[in-house]
């Protein structure tokens, strides 16, 4: 089979081959478990090699890949909580050296994300070495999080300032002002010797013991939030990102006193959605003097943002839209 990025004897509209990136399934990217008898519910997201395999599609400093890694897993774990068909993403927009930071999942586990970096601005901001924080790579902006139910519902969107320092900063005001639910939300990204690993620890406060067991008074209900909180509060970012460690293991070393109970997992895969169809069908919405502007010695390619590779179409073969 030809590569579907090279144009080819089946019609644009028609060719919907998947392009040659990774074929790669984590079977329990995401655990999701629950405190018996206590307000707390949660979700341990892992990415593994699926981490790697996402970043390096684009060739970023580090500390934009590590946000972005970051931004992949905490994605991940809200769009387990979908219970409908559809996908929910998380959408950075800011005045800083990356502009624009895009993760987004379904309800089946595809998972894909970008940073977009100025390389001058990112150039200058980590010319003495530092690392730069979120902030300082976001800059001022929003923070949006949209859960899109398919083209039969309305779109459910929060925003919310970019304030904070990290990424679980901004997603915590999130929750705060928007949510009105108390969370705690730990990320992490770092390339270890494995490559790239990410992951995400999102634990929710419900309303009562969440619908199991007896039912607790405020006091015993806020006492169980503090202590879970604060048992989550000592997991290391080394141990999140330790592929040797399973996540139940990993778990109970955390919550076992506390009543732990596991509930499904979910799967997590490559899931950049692109094809030849899609994108020629953006084509066709161009008029033809925007067309020709594209095209060089009578190509125009056409880069996939999310996987960065680049499709090829004939200039003569798109007809674009009629102008009027």
């Amino acid at each position: 089979m030809s590569s579907p990025t090279e144009p080819s004897r089946t019609p644009d509209f028609l060719n919907h081959d998947r392009p040659p990136v990774p074929d790669l399934v984590v079977p329990r990217g995401v655990q999701q478990f629950h405190l018996r008898d206590k307000p707390v519910r949660g979700r341990l997201v892992r990415l593994g090699a699926l981490a790697d395999a996402l970043l390096t599609r684009h060739d970023n400093h580090p500390a934009v890949t590590a946000l972005a890694g970051q931004a992949l897993a905490l994605t991940a774990g809200l769009a387990a909580a979908l219970k409908f068909r559809g996908s929910f993403s998380l959408q950075a927009k800011g005045d800083g050296p990356v502009p624009m930071l895009l993760a987004d999942c379904t309800d089946g586990g595809a998972l894909r994300g970008y940073a977009r970096a100025d390389a001058d601005r990112l150039a200058a901001l980590v010319a003495d070495g530092a690392t730069p924080s979120a902030a300082d790579l976001l800059g001022k902006g929003y923070l949006a999080f949209t859960c899109d139910q398919g083209p039969d519902m309305d779109r459910y969107q929060g925003l919310v300032a970019i304030e904070g320092d990290s990424l679980t900063d901004m997603t915590g005001t999130y929750f705060r002002t928007s949510e009105q639910l108390a969370t705690h939300v730990h990320l992490a990204c770092a390339k270890t010797d494995a490559g790239w690993r990410a992951a995400a620890l999102i634990l929710e406060r419900v309303a009562g013991a969440g619908g199991l067991g007896q039912a607790m008074d405020a006091e015993a209900q806020e006492e169980a939030w503090r202590t879970a909180v604060a048992l989550a509060a000592t997991l290391t970012d080394a141990e999140m990102l330790d592929d040797a460690l399973p996540g139940d293991r990993l778990l109970h070393r955390l919550f076992a006193l506390e009543g732990l109970a596991l509930d499904r997992a979910r799967a997590l895969s490559y899931g950049c959605r692109c094809s030849r169809a899609r994108l020629a069908g953006v084509l066709a919405g161009f008029g033809p003097e925007d067309l020709d502007h594209m095209a060089e010695e009578g190509t125009i390619t056409m880069t996939c943002e999310f996987c960065n590779l680049g499709f090829r179409f004939d200039r003569a073969e798109i007809r674009g839209a009629v102008q009027g």
